[in-house]
Order: structure tokens, then sequence, then C-alpha cells
């Protein structure tokens, strides 16, 4: 029998760092990278860009839940991104850079809280992290998607994404637990 997989729409600053850092999980099984949050059908980069769509750059990132829980998923996103600050991520500033969840159902709604309580230990700054239900998802055009993997010597990619993704390395290899004891 094959293992239901879930899926989850985060966005915390360029989609570009978010893909990379997931894309070398256990357990994802695929990610893409898009658009969501916002009022425009079928947004382009530039129409995000211009901050009048009101979507958020976000990531829809499809795991096995035997292998990888989704606890553990929203405590990286917490991890490499700093969700304390509004509409930018480092150099990145604009709402489409915000720190958002969109979740589809209940569940992802109170593991998504659940994990951004255990990121607020610590922290001074408040986290402002949005939290909203998951509407339209639009797939951000080809170029997009595997940036990094296709690009690994661009200034961004190797200024950027490659230290989120050294964070996201590190990161699981101190979850030594299977995915069913922890975070779940």
């Amino acid at each position: 029998m094959a293992n239901a997989i879930e899926t989850l729409v985060l966005g915390g600053g360029c989609f570009w760092c978010l893909e990379g850092a997931f894309k070398v999980l256990p357990g994802v099984q695929g990610i893409v990278s898009g658009y969501a949050g916002g009022s425009a059908e079928n947004p382009s980069y530039e129409e995000v860009c211009s901050g009048e769509t009101g979507h958020a750059e976000v990531v829809r990132v499809d795991f096995d839940p035997t292998i990888l829980a989704m606890g553990r998923l929203f405590d990286l996103f917490f991890v490499i991104h700093d969700p304390t600050t509004r509409d930018r991520q480092g150099a990145d500033v604009g709402p489409q850079y915000r720190s958002i969840v969109l979740y589809a159902d209940e569940g992802q709604k109170a593991a998504a809280l659940e994990a951004m309580a255990r990121a607020r230990a610590g922290r001074e700054a408040p986290i402002v992290t949005e939290i909203l239900p998951l509407g339209d998802f639009w797939p951000a055009e080809a170029y997009h998607q595997d940036f990094f993997a296709k690009n690994p010597n661009y200034g961004y990619c190797r200024a950027v994404v490659a230290p989120k993704i050294k964070k996201a390395l590190a990161f699981a290899a101190t979850q030594s637990r299977p995915a069913t004891e922890w975070g779940a």
C-alpha cells in the first residue's frame, strides 16, 4: 500500500531559498515554487513583485509524513528564515517576501501554531508569520523551478540560498528520531 503524500504551502522570503532548503530533506517528494495568498488569478512574477496582487512567493512541499513529520517541516520553516521581519528577508523587501503559512485544513493550522509557539522560545522580537487558509496556488514560471539546482553558482544562490541549505542539512542531522515520534 502506498503512503499518503501530504502537502504544505509556505512562504518565507524568496521561493528559491525555501525550495533549495526543503528539497534536501528525506521524505520530501516534490516542491513547486509559486504564488499564493493574493487576489489576482494566475499572476506573473512581475505582477507579484509589483506588490499589487497581494501574493507571496511560496513553495508547495509534497512530503511523506511517515518519513518526515509535518511538525518537523514547520520547525525547519521557522529555522531557515526570519519570521520576525515583516515583508522582508534580508535584502529581499516587499509583501511578496512575507512569512506566511497557508493551511489546507485545521490539522495543518494547529501544527503551524504549535511550531510557531516553539519558535517563539528564546526570541525577543515577536513572530509576524501569517497563518491563513489556503486559497489558490499558482505555479511560478518554469525558470523559477529548481532554480538553485540549475544555477548553484549564481551570486544570489551562493550568498543566500546555499547557507539556508546548510542550515536545513544541519537541522535534519539533529533529528534522529523517527517522524512518528517527533513533531507530528
